[in-house]
C-alpha cells in the first residue's frame, strides 16, 4: 500500500514527541503525588511492583509475566533499586544474578496498588475482577479503607475530607494549616 510506511513513521514520530512532552519530572510542582509520579509514574513501572507484590523476584520471571522487553525491564528494576522501592540481593555468583524483592518503602504502596486494581475492577473489568486479593486468615476480600487517625471514622469519602496546607508547603502558595482552595 502506498504510503502506509509513511503514516506510521508519522504515528511513531507523534508518540515520540508526546512522550517527551511529557517528561518524568515535575519540578515546578512541590507535590507529594508529582515526587511519587516521577518514581512510580509509567505503566510499566506500576506492573513490575505488581508482580513483585505477588512474589515475582527474579529477572526473567518478570519479563516472562509482563511480556517486556529486557532493556525497558532492566532501567525500571533500576529506577526502583535507585529510589528505594526494590532491593536487589545476589543469589548467584557466576554468572551474576539477582533478585529483586521490595524495601519496606515498596511495601508501602500495596493500598495505592489495591486502589487502582479495585478501581479497575470496578470500572475496567465487565466480566469481573481478574484477580482477587483475599486475607488469608478467613477468605474475606482485602480493600483499601480510608481511616481518620483522630477518631477512627473509616470508609471516608471525598465529602468527609478537607485538605489544608501542611508543613512542607512553600511560602508564596500558602501557610501551615491553612485551607486549601480551587480558587
Amino acid at each position: 500500500m502506498p504510503g502506509a510506511g509513511r503514516a506510521s513513521v508519522i504515528s511513531r514520530d507523534r508518540e515520540y514527541a508526546r512522550d517527551a512532552m511529557l517528561g518524568r519530572e515535575y519540578p515546578e510542582q512541590n507535590c507529594s503525588i508529582a515526587r511519587t509520579l516521577e518514581i512510580v509514574g509509567e505503566r510499566w513501572t506500576l506492573l513490575i511492583l505488581r508482580e513483585a507484590f505477588v512474589g515475582t523476584t527474579r529477572f526473567d520471571r518478570f519479563r516472562e509475566h509482563l511480556g517486556i522487553a529486557r532493556n525497558i525491564l532492566q532501567s525500571r528494576l533500576t529506577l526502583l533499586v535507585d529510589e528505594g522501592l526494590i532491593a536487589r540481593r545476589a543469589y548467584q555468583d557466576r554468572p551474576p544474578r539477582f533478585d529483586y524483592v521490595l524495601t519496606e518503602a515498596g511495601a508501602d504502596l500495596l493500598p495505592v496498588m489495591l486502589a487502582l486494581q479495585q478501581w479497575g475492577d470496578r470500572h475496567r473489568a465487565p466480566d469481573g475482577a481478574p484477580t482477587l486479593i483475599l486475607h488469608r486468615g478467613c477468605g474475606g476480600a482485602v480493600t483499601p479503607v480510608l481511616t481518620c487517625e483522630g477518631c477512627g471514622a473509616t470508609a471516608l469519602t471525598t465529602g468527609d475530607l478537607e485538605i489544608r496546607f501542611g508543613p512542607g508547603v512553600l511560602p508564596e502558595h500558602g501557610r501551615p494549616g491553612e485551607l486549601v482552595t480551587a480558587a
